[in-house]
């Protein structure tokens, strides 16, 4: 059987590559941060990195972590209600629902399997889940887990949402399921116009924060910050992979009885193993820097406008943001992908995005900015993006 297999995978993977959308790796030696080191090659500048707090080397989250280990061991080998829990768990758990201002917390490995465990245990065939278009891959499928019926609303369509919630205004319960900040445009879903219609159709909402906690609000709390929706949503998500401090792990926070509910029913915290103690503690750690200063947070705002204004000003389309993505539109696949090894040997690292990973049509370079990004390195990449931009005819000649 396998010969017959190999075949057609031998020739999906042609296709693959001759339409240009063949994903490589390359491949870090070094820590993630601002300059790494690909392969064996010379160093070059991180502009693709979700690491938005620059917190992915920070000395304090390595000895925090370090010291966990000594304290904690190295792994639990277990679920949570089996022997899994300790009692850092517990603490992080409670430092969570204090930075979202919400009643409790659970720890998954990671935000997939958060979004992917929220679903089905909360919903049935009676209820509606309806979903923004531009949502992250693990929300759909964990929509697609769930028995309830499904509505799509087009990307922060307000209009399309209040048409959603009329169409399930027969169902049981109706949640509103968005991205906080969508990962490849940038753009932050209107929490505020959500909420109202939310409480206006007797309906729940969820954000996953993964690309918008540590980053939008006036102090990076996020989007209930941003547009003073406390108390109003329900259910947040959320990763430690990106901005809070980039290694693994995921939560759900919200209403007490939910998060109850998913202790008990949720597939991916029921059968999988507990977050490593070691990034427990460095998560513990990283909330500790965040509660004692917003510096990190204003750097990185910083960077992100003058990044922006200056790619702008010498003519590249850029997606509009309020985040820390800046999605470059290239629209084409193979452009894309070409531009970026340029860009890396003129030492700066991005990624060509291009189908499915988003639209056809709609491939680009989505930089990434970073609190651990200096002005110079800021005027590096502007300067390269200049001079490939120009090569490739995608901006015109006389912008500097």
């Amino acid at each position: 059987m396998y010969g017959t297999l190999k075949d057609y995978l031998t020739g999906e993977l042609a296709q693959i590559q001759a339409a240009g959308l063949y994903k490589k790796e390359r491949i870090i030696t070094t820590p993630q941060r601002a300059d790494i080191c690909v392969g064996a090659g010379n160093p070059v500048l991180n502009f693709c990195a979700n690491n938005y707090l620059g917190l992915s080397d920070n000395p304090r989250l390595i000895k925090a972590a370090q010291q966990t280990l000594e304290t904690h061991g190295y792994g639990m080998s277990s679920v949570r209600f089996i022997c899994g829990t300790q009692d850092i768990h517990k603490q992080l758990e409670d430092t969570v629902s204090d930075y979202f201002q919400t009643e409790d917390t659970i720890l998954y490995a990671a935000c997939f399997d958060a979004n992917g465990g929220l679903f089905e245990p909360l919903f049935s065939e009676e209820d509606a889940i309806i979903s923004d278009t531009l949502n992250h891959a693990s929300i759909i499928d964990g929509v697609r887990l769930s028995k309830a019926k499904r509505y799509r609303y087009a990307n922060a369509d307000m209009d399309d949402l209040e048409r959603c919630l009329k169409e399930a205004s027969s169902q049981r319960f109706r949640i509103i399921a968005t991205d906080g900040v969508f990962s490849m445009d940038g753009n932050v879903a209107p929490m505020n116009r959500i909420c109202d219609l939310a409480e206006q159709y007797d309906a729940l909402v969820m954000v996953d924060e993964s690309h918008s906690a540590g980053v939008v609000g006036p102090t990076g709390h996020g989007v209930a910050e941003q547009f003073n929706c406390y108390g109003r949503i329900d259910i947040f998500t959320g990763t430690l992979g990106k901005a809070f401090g980039g290694a693994m792990g995921g939560f759900t926070t919200g209403r007490k009885e939910i998060i109850d509910i998913l202790r008990q029913r949720s597939r991916p915290y029921l059968f999988s193993n507990s977050l490593a103690p070691s990034i427990v503690g460095a998560s513990l750690e990283m909330f500790g820097i965040l509660k004692e200063s917003d510096e990190l947070h204003t750097k990185l705002m910083n960077n992100v406008h003058y990044f922006r204004d200056r790619m702008l000003a010498a003519g590249f389309d850029i997606k509009p943001t309020q985040s820390a993505i800046c999605a470059v539109m290239l629209y084409d696949a193979q452009l894309s992908q070409d531009f970026a090894a340029r860009m890396q040997e003129e030492g700066i690292y991005v990624t060509g995005f291009y189908y499915p990973v988003v639209p056809k049509g709609q491939a680009r370079i989505r930089v990434q900015l970073s609190a651990g990004h200096e002005r110079e390195h800021l005027d590096k990449a502007i300067a390269a993006f200049v001079k490939i931009g120009k090569e490739f005819k995608c901006i015109p000649e006389t912008n500097q």
